[in-house]
């Protein structure tokens, strides 16, 4: 620490602070208009200039670094007359009626304090837009701080504004007529940084009150702060935290108006004589634990499944499996984590013993190479995305793996266009390619890895030579690819749904693993094997037991259950219990006759709509618990539960880099609402476990959590109000895990490599059905559109659409905009036609957000070979013009 002299007052500081953090840091708040904590300094306002000892004239404190025995001063006449000239100068057009409209301004305010008026200088070339349905400009405000400009730089990378012409009619703007044409997505930074009220929130409800919570959205976790006003969330804005660090996207920061659809549920609803009828909360609690104890009864406990879900908290979804074991006595617990990242966690378990992401997102900044693996950060985990592209900007090489040429493919240093579902053959030409030209890390092996000459003699066989025709790489770009790899040191790897979501998922997962184990890129920061979980509590509703063959903890039901049965003071169940596929198979079958699924639309959300509507027809009791009307429930659904959102509880979550975080009520629970933890606890007391579930908050219940989960037990509520903790944590005095398997695997000493050959999928072309269909996420919509489609971003894109080669669209005589019919074997839907360059000839690409579009009707009834995930990412498919659109 440095000792520097602040108007007279002798204080410390750290040697890589600024002058103007130390000012901060001891309530000196001196302006800078310029200056953006999240921004490299320019000290281009000079308002924030300081006197300090020795120098001949006055500094600018936020460029400047503190010295042993600095001696500062902040407020002499001399910089209060250097100020009010720097502020007449940015207000020489600054217009005067902007001021008297919004007095309580923070650049208004400065000009109050300093006594400066504005010019009010016309300037009739500037640049403004009222299209954007979030973002307002109006440049005439504008005070060249290029705060705009410098943040989406340099924090989200977008590039949109621009310096326009020389001298006197300099101006930003960007390149476009309109924010969105000129690459605008949204993310609301320009607006966020701007201190003059040239951009700015179009919602201009004040909030009366702000809460830290974290976002709803994808499993990134952003922190954010809650702005509510009248019982209404009014407005969002981003938090300084290690995940986001005071970042925000589209979703997160402007999509939150579905909390207050008019078409939200607020009181229990049960069906009868197919009408819904809304009832007293006693009415609904006791036709549903009485209609589950007959159900039974009747057909055993193994009849009935439990459904937990990513919208709900850890909290939450821990009562969940709690009561599948404690109440109903089955195992027949599952979430949503079954159709995206099982695969991940099975094969990360079974080869390296803890079945999640091995690195902090911090290490994004520290590795000096990203291999970017069937995932789309940019657009599905906006955050993550913006930091590998600073990291790209920064000096990390960056390898995509993708069918599309997605956004980051432009930064990167190698774009690998694999051909739909031949992953497997691709990483092993890659761990080929490593064995034969001796990039192997031979110290790592050696020491922690097992397997290696069985592994070299497997692998031969997928030469790069041999497989590029199968993956439609040319066998130098797979050399490459492995190259680079193996020698930047250490790599970070990333992989998405693309790798998951097909019959070899898992093994996909394994096969990256593998590259790992070869090059040394495990145990260390800036390494690692990390899956970008799509939800925001995917990660955290599997970890906390919704799991057939899990406990809380990812714990083996054999190995664990007996704390787990002394804490519950109850046996967990000996059968075998059921997945989400398997109770969809079990129903249609007539053994499974009832199913409770919260905050999850299974029927809207599994693959092969068909398949899942005639399983779920075939059920007794479907329960939903959610926020609307979902699809599941329109079609199948005889009690619904309204539960409370993000906004309305307290708990919670747990994100892709094994981060728990808090969430915190914001408003109230609209109508009879409740939290989903109090409405299984009330279930629970009327099937007769009243005892076994009598928490009265969320931090009650963490507490069992933590009683039961040994790697979580130092995850106090006490300790995450102030600290961002990945687990393992065992203990409050542990400082947590960022990084995992240093020195020893999970599973032990050492990790066996697996051979894994490539056993093609059944679903595959032919003459009818020419095209390969790939389904993803996009920047503006999440899932299943329950939340989105209730917002303004309806107005950024108003329905999914079908991307499809140039080429292809010119040879087959399709136009851009065009609506058309998307066929597979299993059933069809219409689309609007795209037109990109980013897809390869032969194959599609679409988003599945939209409800109206059904885009599941035509995926497979394909699944992984060993956790049964849907195969999503591959689905043989034809385009036919409509009727009326022949000749058109």
């Amino acid at each position: 620490m440095l000792r520097v002299t602040l108007n007279g007052v002798q204080v410390e500081c750290a040697y890589d602070s600024t002058v103007l953090q130390v000012l901060r840091a001891n309530g000196c708040d001196v302006p800078a208009l310029c200056h953006d904590d999240r921004l490299k300094p320019v000290g281009a306002c000079r308002l924030c200039m300081v006197e300090i000892e020795g120098e001949p004239r006055p500094v600018a404190s936020c460029t400047t670094l503190p010295a042993e025995g600095m001696v500062i001063l902040t407020d002499t006449p001399a910089l209060r007359s250097l100020r009010s000239t720097n502020l007449s100068l940015l207000a020489t057009h600054y217009p005067v009626d902007a001021v008297q409209r919004d007095p309580a301004h923070p650049f208004h305010r400065l000009l109050d304090e300093y006594g400066v008026l504005p010019g009010n200088q016309p300037r009739d070339f500037l640049f403004h837009d009222a299209s954007h349905p979030y973002l307002g400009v109006d440049m005439d405000r504008c005070i060249s701080c290029y705060r705009c400009a410098r943040i989406c730089d340099e924090v989200q990378g977008q590039f949109v504004w621009w310096a326009w012409e020389r001298g006197a009619r300099t101006h930003l703007a960007p390149d476009g007529d309109t924010l969105l044409d000129g690459g605008c997505v949204s993310c609301g930074a320009c607006v966020d940084s701007c201190p003059s009220g040239a951009l700015f929130d179009k919602r201009s409800t004040k909030p009366e009150r702000w809460t830290r919570s974290t976002c709803v959205y994808c499993g990134v976790g952003c922190q954010m702060d809650v702005g509510s006003s009248n019982g209404r969330v009014v407005q969002v804005r981003p938090a300084a935290s290690p995940v986001n660090r005071g970042h925000l996207c589209v979703k997160g920061r402007y999509a939150f108006e579905f909390n207050h659809a008019e078409d939200r549920v607020t009181t229990p609803l049960l069906r009868q004589d197919g009408k819904w009828h809304a009832v007293s909360w006693d009415e609904a609690l006791d036709y549903t634990a009485g209609k589950l104890q007959e159900i039974a009864a009747r057909d055993g406990s193994d009849a009935i499944g439990v459904l937990g879900s990513a919208r709900a908290t850890n909290e939450e979804n821990y009562l969940a499996q709690k009561f599948a074991r404690v109440v109903l006595r089955t195992n027949n617990v599952d979430c949503c984590a079954r159709v995206c990242h099982t695969p991940s966690a099975k094969a990360l378990k079974t080869m390296l013993g803890t079945g999640a992401a091995t690195n902090s997102f911090d290490d994004i900044e520290r590795t000096k190479l990203f291999l970017l693996c069937g995932c789309n950060p940019t657009e599905n985990h906006p955050i993550v995305g913006a930091r590998i592209k600073q990291a790209v900007r920064n000096g990390a090489q960056l390898i995509v793996i993708d069918p599309r040429r997605i956004e980051l493919a432009d930064y990167a240093t190698l774009h690998l266009p694999v051909r739909i579902g031949q992953n497997i053959a691709l990483f092993n030409a890659m761990a080929a390619t490593i064995i034969d030209e001796g990039l192997l890390d031979h110290g790592f092996a050696a020491d922690r890895v097992e397997g290696l000459a069985q592994f070299v003699e497997f692998i031969r066989d997928y030469a790069p030579e041999k497989v590029a025709d199968a993956c439609g790489i040319p066998a130098d770009l797979i050399r490459s690819a492995a190259r680079l790899y193996a020698k930047a040191k250490p790599a970070m790897c990333f992989h998405g749904l693309g790798v998951t979501e097909h019959t070899q998922g898992t093994e996909g997962v394994m096969t990256l693993i593998n590259l790992a184990l070869l090059t040394g890129n495990l145990g260390k920061a800036g390494a690692g094997i990390n899956p970008l979980r799509g939800q925001n509590n995917v990660q955290g509703a599997a970890q906390m037991g919704c799991d057939p063959n899990s406990l809380t903890g990812a714990q083996s039901i054999s190995e664990a259950r007996t704390r787990f049965e002394a804490i519950w003071r109850a046996p967990v169940p000996q059968n075998r219990g059921l997945d989400l596929m398997a109770m969809m198979d079990a129903a249609a079958a007539g053994s499974f006759t009832a199913l409770w699924a919260f905050g999850y639309d299974v029927y809207l959300s599994l693959a092969n709509v068909n398949q899942t509507g005639k399983a779920l027809e075939k059920l007794d009791l479907v329960i939903i618990q959610d926020l609307f009307m979902n699809q599941t429930a329109r079609a199948f659904g005889h009690v619904f539960l309204p539960a409370a959102s993000v906004f309305e509880k307290d708990g919670t979550f747990m994100n892709s880099d094994r981060r728990v975080q808090r969430v915190r009520q914001s408003v109230a629970p609209p109508g009879d609402t409740r939290p989903d933890w109090w409405i299984i606890q009330q279930l629970a007391a009327r099937m007769g476990h009243a005892s076994q579930f009598s928490f009265d908050s969320p931090q009650s219940i963490w507490n069992e959590v933590r009683s039961v989960w040994p790697a979580g037990a130092g995850l106090s509520y006490s300790r995450l109000e102030r600290e961002s903790i990945n687990w393992p944590c065992p203990d409050e005095s542990h400082s947590g895990t960022p990084f995992l398997h240093a020195g020893r695997f999970a599973i032990g000493q050492r990790a066996s490599l697996a051979c894994i050959p490539v056993m093609p999928t059944a679903e595959q072309r032919d003459a009818n059905y020419p095209f390969m269909l790939t389904t993803g996420r996009t920047l503006t919509h999440f899932n299943a559109g329950t939340m989105t489609y209730r917002t303004p971003n309806t107005q950024l894109q108003a329905s999914d659409v079908l991307d499809m080669a140039t080429s292809d669209a010119q040879r087959l005589g399709f136009h851009d905009g065009e609506p058309v019919q998307l066929s597979s074997r299993y059933g069809s839907t219409i689309l609007p036609l795209r037109l990109s360059e980013a897809i390869q000839p032969g194959e599609l690409f679409t988003s599945f957000h939209h409800p109206d579009q059904l885009i599941n009707c035509v995926t497979s009834p394909y699944r992984d070979r060993i956790v049964k995930s849907p195969e999503y990412k591959v689905t043989a498919v034809q385009v036919a013009h409509l009727p009326q659109n022949i000749n058109g």
